[in-house]
């Protein structure tokens, strides 16, 4: 069971990338994704989560109205689109997964699987 999270690289602030989660030996359709991310010297902190089944979305206030969480079962994949973003953004994205539905905004007390992270560096 794996998580591969990628899609990370160098942006300007107000530009946008998009981070994708594949899971290998995992049918994510039964899980509920998380994104998190931690920033250096900085705890590990929720972005945003994808309940399974329903596809409820839930967001953290610092990410709300920038980012966007979806999921495409068919390609085992959950993705993390992100736009305006700024330096505060910089840190390494990991996305890990739960079975069955979540009903709230998600933890990383929740979260049992993860993948490695991908590092995202907002600069000019």
């Amino acid at each position: 069971v794996q998580l591969q999270a990628s899609g990370g690289g160098l942006v300007q602030p107000g530009g946008s990338l998009s981070l994708s989660c594949e899971g290998s030996g995992i049918s994510l359709g039964s899980y509920s994704i998380g994104w998190f991310r931690q920033a250096p010297g900085k705890e590990r902190e929720g972005v945003s989560c994808v309940s399974s089944s329903s596809g409820s979305t839930y967001y953290y206030d610092s990410v709300r109205g920038r980012f966007a969480i979806s999921r495409d079962n068919d390609k085992n994949k959950v993705y993390l689109q992100m736009n305006s973003l700024n330096p505060e953004d910089t840190a390494v994205y990991y996305c890990a997964a739960i079975p069955g539905p979540l009903y709230r905004r998600g933890s990383t007390r929740d979260f049992d699987i993860w993948g490695q992270g991908t590092l995202v560096t907002v600069s000019s």
